[in-house]
C-alpha cells in the first residue's frame, strides 16, 4: 500500500464528525492523524463515540493550526458557519489542503453571503477561489483544489435533480420548487427545544419558507447550471426521522415529449453515486441510508409538461461526510469511490 494519506478533521465532535471518523475508519489509503474540538481536548474520541471503539484510537486535540498542518496532508472542517472562515485561511497558509463541510465558502459572492448570514465574510480572499464541492459538476476543478466548499445537504439533493434539465435548456427556468424533507440529524448534535423525541415525533413542519439560508446556494448552483437566471421556491420541512433527505423538485418542460429518463441516465452515467431508477419509481429515504448513494426518480404525471423528480440522499453522507469524502479523494488523485463503496443499511 502507498504511503496513507494524513487527515485531521477540525470539529470533530458533532454528527458530521462521527460520521467522518466512521467513513475514514475503513478507508484504504487515509489515516485519521489528528481530530480536534475546544471543549473536549484531552477526552478519547471513543469515550464520546463509543461506536468508535476499537476503530478510533485517538484522543480530541486542541484546534491548533500549526499541530493540524504539522500532523495532516488534508483537514476536514467540521466546525460552524462564522466559525470557519476564521480558522481556514491558517491552515491554508500553512500549505494544508481544505475541504470546509460548513457554509462559510459555498457562496462565491460575499456581498450575498453577508446578506444571508448576517456577518462580514472575515476571508473574502478566498471565497472566489474556493471551489464549490459537488463532484458531479466539478471533479476537474476539484482536484487542483486548496480549498473545497463541501455542498449543503439540501443543495446537493436538490441540485442533482435538476441539474440535467437546466444543462439541456429542457424546462422553464422560472417557477421551479424544490419541496424538501430531512431528519433531525441535519439540525446538528446541540441540545434544542424543537429537536426533542418529544417535540419532533409524530409530526412534521415546514420552516424556513420566507427565505433559508441554503437557497442562494441552491441558486447559485442552478444558476450556472442554466447559463442563466433561474426561480427557485425552496421549502424545507423537519420529519420524523433521524437521517435521510427527500426533494421533491418540480418544473415544467419545454417539451413534454422528450425523453428525460434517457436525458438523466446520459448525464449521470459516470457518475459512481447517482442512481437514476427505472421510470415510475419511488425511492425512499431508508434506500439510502448510511451511503454515499442519491437515488433519482424522474416521473411526468399524466405524459403532460409537468416534471417531477424524486430525490433521495442520506443528509450526513452523500450530504456531508460522504460527499466531503469524495472531494478527499479527488483532491488526493484517488478513484473517488475510494473506501465509499458500501451498500446502504436496510432495516
Amino acid at each position: 500500500m502507498e504511503t496513507a494519506l494524513r487527515v485531521g478533521i477540525l470539529g470533530g465532535s458533532g454528527y458530521t464528525g462521527v460520521e467522518l471518523l466512521r467513513i475514514l475508519a475503513t478507508h484504504p489509503q487515509a489515516e485519521v492523524a489528528a481530530v480536534t474540538s475546544r471543549k473536549a481536548a484531552g477526552q478519547p474520541v471513543a469515550d464520546m463515540f463509543p461506536s468508535l471503539r476499537g476503530w478510533v484510537d485517538l484522543d480530541f486535540a486542541d484546534p491548533d493550526p500549526g499541530y493540524l498542518a504539522e500532523q495532516c496532508d488534508v483537514v476536514f472542517c467540521g466546525v460552524p458557519h462564522g466559525v470557519a472562515m476564521h480558522q481556514v485561511p491558517a491552515l491554508l497558509e500553512r500549505g494544508v489542503r481544505v475541504v470546509d463541510l460548513s457554509a462559510d465558502f459555498r457562496i462565491a459572492d460575499r456581498t450575498t453571503y453577508e446578506r444571508w448570514y448576517n456577518e462580514t465574510h472575515a476571508a473574502p480572499e478566498w471565497l472566489e477561489r474556493a471551489v464549490y464541492g459537488l463532484p458531479e459538476v466539478n471533479a476537474e476543478p476539484i482536484r487542483g483544489a486548496r480549498l473545497v466548499a463541501n455542498p449543503g445537504c439540501y443543495p446537493t439533493a436538490v441540485q442533482l435533480a435538476f441539474l440535467p434539465l437546466l444543462e439541456a435548456g429542457a424546462v422553464d427556468p422560472e417557477g421551479l420548487v424544490a419541496d424538501a424533507k430531512s431528519g433531525a440529524s441535519g439540525a446538528g448534535r446541540e441540545a434544542k427545544t424543537h429537536l426533542l423525541l418529544a417535540e419532533a415525533a409524530d409530526s412534521m413542519s415546514a420552516y424556513g419558507v420566507a427565505g433559508h439560508r441554503h437557497l442562494p446556494e441552491i441558486e447559485q448552483g442552478m444558476t450556472r447550471a442554466a447559463a442563466g437566471p433561474v426561480e427557485v421556491t425552496f421549502v424545507p420541512h423537519l420529519a420524523p426521522m433521524i437521517r435521510g433527505i427527500h426533494a421533491d423538485c418540480y418544473s415544467r418542460l419545454q417539451d413534454p415529449e422528450m425523453d428525460v429518463q434517457g436525458l438523466f441516465e446520459e448525464r449521470f452515467k459516470n457518475s459512481p453515486f447517482v442512481d437514476v431508477m427505472p421510470s415510475g419509481s419511488h425511492p425512499a429515504t431508508r434506500t439510502v441510508r448510511g451511503s454515499n448513494l442519491c437515488r433519482l426518480a424522474v416521473h411526468q404525471p399524466k405524459g403532460g409538461k409537468q416534471l417531477v423528480v424524486l430525490s433521495v440522499i442520506d443528509n450526513l453522507v452523500k450530504g456531508a461526510a460522504g460527499q466531503a469524502v469524495q472531494n478527499m479523494n479527488l483532491m488526493a488523485g484517488l478513484p473517488e469511490a475510494t473506501g465509499l463503496n458500501v451498500p446502504p443499511m436496510l432495516p
